[in-house]
């Protein structure tokens, strides 16, 4: 008993695998998570340092620098940025795709620490971070409260925050957005030198009594017990009575010369909801959790939260991801369905039954594709059901041609089950050529390089494991089906919508076939030519890389000039409120003064805390393909009027992260030169047309104040320079000395802080004094003298390499592609200085690494489908005419383009590689029956023109099956999979129409040698008896 004969001979196993399958679909369906995009790991790491008072030429020398050298010696790095601004540093290393992702981020971690050391002593915070689209926020919830403390809504943050850590599924979940609570001493310095002590005496005091040094353990006679020394610190009293000198008898605690107590550190990150204060709290989910299901759980968290709120405090619950995920999800659920209908509305020819049949195989198919993604650990996303609208159109095709080669066989008068496994057996074959072929058009695009790869993945696998499951029920379960249910006896003209179709091939595509058959070589150059005209389309849709997300969310950028003092920011931060709040459209926003907006979006990498800048993340209430952008684009507009700010609207883009759609990078030493070429570039952008919000870091510089200090006259007069420089950044900023930790776990900062109310001022700054060696206190003016420092603004490295990017955002209507291409014109002509260069960073750069993966991937997919096609036909001929039908593919899909107005994107260059094998299943089915028709005796003149007509029909049904399939995709207007949908439609119709005459036309000029064809199974093929 054969593999084909098992399934229709054994049918009591056939059905208990019918049953199976579908409960495993369901149980797949139920489990699987539900994500709004696709998980995939990016390779990169955020290391950044803050150091109080270090201008970006200090960060840049003590911090920046040693951290990169040590990040170029790790394996697999492929570039390393940094920016080093006024008291921060970041370093951005990233790797090469496909490393082990937490592998590397143990090697930076230990590297780091290494040369921590090395690093300024000063530092207070050092954080490496992981740049992990898992760690998106899936919640974002805000506690509003006008006159509650900062104290109390910081406890209500850190208990709501501790709650949904308890939450199973939550990975981790974070407060924001108010100012640290710290245990502050307080020091009075005039007490202190009046004691004769110096400010360093109270660092090293209070630092060593919070040591914790466990001693270890001791045993007393049959037990072994655990030896407590002095400890940390645990409570306030603890920390007054701290002794700081011993001598003569005297005693000096640190209550003697300090106040301590609780208070909140400098308000450098607040935020507000909609314009009222308050703090924020976020939570992420861990990889592989059901969206809705943890929602869920969070939503009865909240509401057992919220039941215990004090009156003045509401909670807001913001944004939930779970609400984009449902909406995406559902808009492409009933694009399932509606695909589903006009698949069926094409399958009607069959007749009645015989489409019933080949429906019933959609959902086992599916059922098998989605356990298998299930099996392999994908998400159900809006890449994932797109790959599965985009199969559905597909996987009918085996059906279609085992059912109808069925019936066939029972028309000749066997039995149902000869029937079955006759037919079954003698299209075997050619079944699989023909699913080989569309295979070869996705496989390739599973091992796409890079960051666009691995995100554009789980599209290709979704359409691979359906067409391989659509294969195993095509001759598994059909036949078993229909040897069941296909009648007996049925006219051989088959049904009315069957015979309407007929008439029309005969009475339309007969006499164009037989026009194009008479004028071969007429036919073939028409077809080149206009092959070759729909080449001059590409620049006329130009190039893109991935579209907008279509989310109704977006962000709010708000940058003051550099050295802009915080309450400055928020002038133009309330501006921006202002102006969002008198439009009905905003459902909410989330303000953050001081800091970027937590992490909302998988690309999005946070802003790190600076006063000159401000994030607004925003959400309208509805999202319309067409209104939204119209109406955010009428936000700029009114923002753009504010005069002491750079205000920027950035929408949620597909793909991997990038500066800005359009960014020139220019490289060299000097930051001088570097800043002349920089608004050379500067200029050139604003002056092409579609560029907007052109943004040049180092257009103006920095201007700062610094204390030069007369080291001979302090020298002279006793102070130390150590002493001087602690004494300001005592009353400065404080210094950090340890960490009080409280006996619920929760951590503060202990700071030493001279006992001045407020920011600093310069007023403030003259009441600074500064102990000497011998007990006087000296005002900072006698020592030093104030005076302005220019500085830039900041220093930006690629690669070790100082450089400078000036970037811009694309205009409505405008194509990135182009106007980078204009910009990048007008510098080419420049005359750079030698040691200087650019190059072009951005849309255009990450486009440039994504497109040189599809193009092994188009070559593999070409070469793999051409050997597929040797081994079908064991003949070079016969592949040369199977694979002419692919410029006639593209000029469909180019013109589709076009007419929809969409570009050259990384998913419409997947939707060219998936058509050439969409449209070479067709061919072979053409060229194979002509083969058939030969050796029946038929001349080549006549077998052409006969399989041409004859053939058209099942190719006509499986191009309108794929069309009705993907046609709820185009017609949606997403930018993600709308362009890849337009062009395997656009291709279709093309190779449907062009190709039906191409094909047999070069069939004609290039006939095959029957003796080379290797196939010699297969009579005749489906539908042949349809004339």
């Amino acid at each position: 008993m054969t593999f084909l004969e098992f399934p229709i001979k054994r049918y009591p196993f056939t059905l208990i695998a019918f049953l199976g399958l579908i409960a495993l679909g369901i149980y797949s369906f139920n489990s699987i998570a539900r994500s709004e995009d696709p998980y995939f790991p990016i390779p990169a790491f955020v290391i950044s340092a803050i150091l109080p008072g270090g201008d970006p030429v200090e960060m840049e020398r003590l911090i920046s620098k040693p951290i990169e050298d040590r990040m170029a010696e790790l394996d697999d790095i492929k570039v390393i940025n940094s920016t080093s601004s006024d008291g921060l540093a970041v370093v951005i290393p990233e790797f090469i795709a496909g490393v082990d992702v937490e592998r590397k981020y143990e090697e930076i971690v230990r590297e780091v620490n290494a040369l921590r050391p090395a690093l300024p002593a000063e530092i207070v915070k050092l954080e490496i971070r992981k740049v992990n689209p898992g760690l998106v926020n899936i919640v974002q919830m805000a506690l509003v409260s006008a006159d509650a403390p900062y104290s109390e809504l910081e406890d209500l943050a850190r208990e709501l925050k501790d709650s949904l850590k308890t939450l199973p599924g939550i990975r981790t979940s974070e407060s924001w957005a108010y100012p640290a609570r710290e245990l502050r001493i307080a020091v009075d310095f005039k007490r202190l030198a009046e004691l004769g002590l110096t400010p360093g005496q109270v660092l090293q005091a209070v630092q060593g009594e919070n040591a914790n040094i466990p001693a270890g353990s001791i045993d007393v006679g049959p037990r072994s017990f655990s030896l407590k020394t002095s400890g940390a610190y645990t409570s306030l009293d603890q920390v007054r009575a701290t002794v700081v000198s011993s001598s003569e008898g005297r005693t000096v605690r640190v209550r003697d010369i300090a106040e301590v107590s609780w208070d909140t550190a400098e308000q450098r990150y607040l935020g507000r909801y909609s314009g009222q204060r308050a703090v924020f709290v976020t939570a992420n989910q861990k990889d592989g959790v059901n969206i809705f299901d943890m929602q869920a759980r969070i939503d009865v968290a909240l509401d057992r939260f919220e039941a215990g709120l004090p009156a003045r405090v509401k909670l807001e619950r913001g944004f939930r991801q779970s609400q984009n995920v449902g909406n995406r999800l559902d808009r492409l659920g009933w694009d399932f369905v509606i695909a589903i209908a006009l698949v069926a509305l094409t399958l009607l020819p069959l007749g009645l039954r015989a489409a019933s049949l080949v429906m019933i195989s959609i959902p086992l198919s599916l059922a098998m594709g989605l356990a298998g993604l299930y099996a392999i650990g994908y998400s159900l996303n809006q890449l994932s059901i797109a790959g599965f609208v985009v199969a559905l159109g597909l996987l009918v095709d085996d059906s279609i041609v085992v059912v109808e080669n069925i019936a066939r066989f029972l028309r000749e008068g066997h039995s149902r089950e000869s029937a079955a496994v006759e037919a079954t057996k003698q299209i075997f074959v050619a079944i699989l050529g023909c699913t080989g072929t569309l295979l070869f058009a996705f496989l390739p695009l599973l091992a796409l390089p890079g960051t666009a790869g691995q995100f554009i993945r789980v599209l290709p696998m979704a359409v691979v494991l359906t067409v391989i499951a659509s294969l195993i029920v095509a001759i598994t379960i059909i036949p078993f089906l229909a040897s069941r249910i296909l009648p007996r006896h049925e006219s051989p003209k088959g049904n009315r919508i069957l015979q309407a179709v007929m008439r029309g091939i005969h009475r339309f595509y007969r006499p164009l076939l037989h026009f194009a058959l008479a004028r071969p070589k007429t036919t073939v150059l028409g077809s080149l030519g206009l092959f070759v005209l729909s080449l001059g389309l590409v620049p006329v849709v130009g190039f893109s890389l991935f579209p907008k997300a279509d989310t109704p969310q977006f962000l709010i950028t708000v940058t003051a000039p550099n050295g802009a003092s915080i309450d400055e920011t928020d002038r133009a931060l309330r501006f921006v409120e202002a102006e969002l709040g008198r439009h009905d459209e905003i459902e909410f926003w989330f303000s953050n003064l001081g800091k970027g907006n937590p992490k909302v979006y998988y690309n999005i990498i946070p802003a790190e805390q600076s006063s000159n800048l401000a994030e607004v993340y925003a959400q309208v209430k509805k999202y319309d393909p067409n209104e939204t952008p119209a109406f955010i684009d009428r936000l700029r507009t009114s923002f753009n009027v504010y005069p002491n700010a750079r205000i920027v609207i950035k929408e949620f883009e597909n793909g991997p992260p990038i500066d800005a759609p359009i960014a020139i990078r220019v490289l060299g030493r000097d930051l001088d030169v570097l800043k002349r070429l920089s608004a050379q570039v500067e200029s050139i952008i604003k002056g092409v047309p579609g560029s907007r919000d052109v943004d040049n870091p180092l257009r103006l510089d920095r201007t700062d104040l610094k204390l030069k200090l007369d080291s001979e006259k302090a020298a002279m007069l006793g102070v130390p320079s150590v002493e001087f420089d602690r004494a300001v950044r005592l009353a400065v900023s404080g210094v950090h000395v340890g960490d009080y930790r409280e006996r619920d776990g929760e951590s503060y900062d202990i700071v030493v802080r001279s006992a001045i109310e407020g920011r600093p001022t310069l007023e403030q700054l003259d009441q600074v004094r500064v102990p000497s060696l011998n007990g006087a206190l000296l005002p900072v003016a006698q020592l030093a003298k104030l005076e302005f420092d220019r500085s830039p603004p900041q220093i930006q490295r690629y690669n070790r390499e100082r450089t400078v990017i000036v970037s811009a955002f694309t205009a409505t209507g405008y194509n990135t592609g182009k106007v980078t291409s204009a910009v990048i014109a007008q510098l080419e002509a420049l005359d750079w200085p030698r040691g200087y260069r650019f190059e072009a960073a951005g849309e255009v750069e990450s486009r440039a690494e994504s497109f040189a993966g599809l193009g092994a991937a188009s070559l593999l997919a070409v070469f793999g489908i051409l050997a597929v096609l040797v081994l079908e036909f064991g003949s070079f001929r016969s592949t040369l005419i199977v694979a002419t039908v692919i410029p006639l593919g593209v000029l469909g899909g180019l013109v589709a383009l076009f007419l929809s107005g969409y570009s050259l994107s990384f998913t419409a260059m997947i939707g060219f590689i998936a058509l050439i094998g969409i449209e070479i299943k067709n061919s072979i089915l053409l060229v194979d029956f002509t083969n058939r028709l030969r050796q029946d005796g038929l001349s080549i003149d006549d077998a052409v023109e006969r399989a041409g007509e004859v053939r058209f029909l099942p190719i006509l049904l499986t191009s309108a099956t794929a069309i009705g399939g993907l046609l709820p995709l185009a017609v949606q207007q997403v930018g993600m999979y709308s362009p890849m949908a337009w062009v395997i439609i656009g291709g279709l119709v093309s190779s449907t129409v062009l190709a039906r005459l191409v094909t047999p036309v070069m069939y004609k000029l290039l006939p095959p040698a029957l003796e080379d064809s290797c196939q010699r199974t297969i009579e005749r093929a489906p539908l042949a008896v349809l004339t």
